[in-house]
């Protein structure tokens, strides 16, 4: 038999996963690299937004140290992002994520 009040804990917590999944997708989230030289932008769903490269730092014989500043500026993006999923989806789980099993929380 399925007690009631679970069920309504879990149609709630589905609720609140769905508003904080609709959040993510509007959330942005801003790398950094070269001390400014790369910066990129990414939303809540770890998809790269925009990436802007300073004219000033870029030394056109240098095109190694720019992709390393690119790549480097991704991955301070996805780790915020990363941090800003777990922050939003705990809040929606109630901390039960862990708990239940569910990937990624």
């Amino acid at each position: 038999m399925v007690n009631p009040k679970m069920l309504k804990q879990l149609e709630q917590m589905q609720a609140n996963m769905m508003k904080a999944q609709e959040e993510l997708g509007q959330a942005t989230v801003e790398g950094s690299a070269g001390g400014g030289a790369v910066v990129v932008v990414m939303n809540g769903h770890q998809e790269v937004e925009t990436v802007t490269i300073d004219p000033e730092f870029v030394d056109p014989e240098d095109v190694e140290t720019l992709q390393d500043a690119v790549l480097a500026a991704i991955n301070d993006a996805q780790k915020k992002a990363q941090d800003l999923i777990q922050q939003k989806m705990g809040a929606a789980t109630g901390g039960l994520g862990g708990g239940l099993g569910l990937p990624g929380f």
